[in-house]
């Protein structure tokens, strides 16, 4: 094992399957994926399991949370004899990814296992003493998209406030960032703002792992747990999900495909709107629109903009639920052609701006106080520019100074 350890490293690692067999007692598998990145959840079930071993754990997780076989990380570690899997614990959309998005998931038992499954997404969203209590360690193995306004970072971040009232560890099973760990785009969430999409001052599109957030939270933003962070392996920052050899699975159940997960930190925009962002559609974030919108008219005119890797077709869905379920909208969808030069962020406020100026009579941002899209904008200036009128690049402009600081900090948080 000690060996095994020893040949393991940010840049790379070898041995994952034969420490697995020697942890669990199990043969190899003869058909292990071949891909070049390795997951932290294998990770920390072969040369890092010694941080498990001998304590009750608690596992925070979904559908996401598999190695490169496809084997949930419930089913790993529920059959572990070094350890024990004491309680399951799930964000939004559950342990099993079974509800819809919003949806309020009650406390159960898991069928499969019979653990105790709790919800991080009902009646609280930050895990109480009592579903803590006989807890050794907290384990945290969920795929993020690499967008503020995801909900999981932020159940992260309350996982990791509980842990540290209750005197108990953390360890973070990090995954790659799927749209690229490179690019970062668009405001910084102001404080005043924060809320579940979007609790810190980060960037729309962070750039950032799971792990490097946590990281982040934990110093940056003064959060204090005792954090183990598990690296996956063979990742470079600029390969996306695509690049990585992992399998894709659905992070939640409107983010089906890769592109999905690329155009969402600009699409996810539309939500705050009167506009349908594709909900209830095969193509939710690619697909937008409403009763209201001139298909040809917005494909043409944001074609012109030459946005960089999109191209715009005109469209026509109608959704099976969520805004206009039943009717037929009309809109575009955005066609990826070409992921590393595409910026979604600036994609995403290039369509609200067409469709602000050219349907005023009809386009609205949804009531709140504060407005929805302020909330997923973080900010409120982004909304009042738009009504405005202004142009793209003056937008750009707006974020740069707090981007840029931005940057500084995140690059002590590196873990890659």
């Amino acid at each position: 094992m000690a060996q095994l350890i020893r040949n393991f490293s940010r840049r790379g690692f070898v041995g994952v399957a034969a420490a697995s067999a020697v942890t669990s007692g199990t043969p190899a598998k003869s058909h292990m994926r071949t891909g070049r990145v390795i997951p932290g959840l294998e990770v920390l079930l072969g040369p890092k399991r010694a941080l498990l071993a001998g304590k009750r754990v608690g596992l925070i997780t979904n559908p996401t949370g598999v190695n490169r076989e496809l084997e949930s990380a419930i089913g790993l570690m529920a059959g572990a004899t070094d350890f024990k899997l004491a309680a399951l614990f799930g964000p939004e959309h559950g342990v099993w990814g079974d509800a819809q998005a919003g949806a309020a998931v009650a406390d159960g038992v898991d069928a499969r296992t019979g653990l105790p499954a709790f919800s991080l997404y009902g009646a609280t969203r930050k895990p109480t003493p009592a579903m803590l209590a006989g807890l050794d360690v907290l384990v945290f193995d969920i795929q993020d998209i690499g967008a503020r306004f995801y909900t999981y970072p932020w159940t992260l971040s309350l996982v990791m406030q509980a842990a540290r009232e209750a005197g108990i560890g953390v360890i973070v099973a990090d995954r790659p960032n799927p749209i690229g760990g490179t690019r970062v785009e668009g405001p910084v969430l102001d404080p005043s703002l924060a809320s579940f999409v979007g609790a810190y001052p980060i960037p729309i599109r962070h750039g950032m792992t799971m792990g490097e957030l946590a990281t982040m939270m934990n110093m940056d933003f003064a959060i204090g747990c005792d954090l183990s962070v598990v690296t996956c392996a063979n990742w470079r920052r600029g390969d996306d999900a695509a690049l990585t050899g992992l399998p894709w699975v659905s992070p939640s159940p409107n983010m089906p495909t890769i592109d999905t997960a690329f155009t969402y930190p600009g699409t996810c925009l539309i939500e705050g709107t009167n506009l349908s962002e594709g909900r209830g559609t095969t193509k939710p974030f690619e697909l937008i629109g409403a009763p209201f919108v001139d298909a040809h008219g917005l494909a043409d005119r944001l074609n012109r903009r030459n946005l960089p890797g999109a191209h715009f077709r005109p469209a026509w869905f109608t959704p099976s639920f969520s805004k206009f379920q039943g009717q037929m909208c009309a809109g575009v969808q955005i066609h990826i052609t070409d992921r590393t030069a595409l910026a979604p962020v600036d994609t995403g406020i290039a369509v609200l701006l067409e469709v602000a100026r050219h349907h005023s009579k009809d386009f609205s941002f949804l009531p709140g106080n504060p407005p929805f899209f302020d909330k997923l904008a973080g900010v409120s200036w982004l909304r009042e520019a738009i009504v405005a009128g202004e142009s793209l690049d003056g937008i750009k402009t707006r974020w740069q100074a707090e981007l840029s600081a931005f940057k500084l900090k995140r690059a002590r948080r590196l873990l890659y």
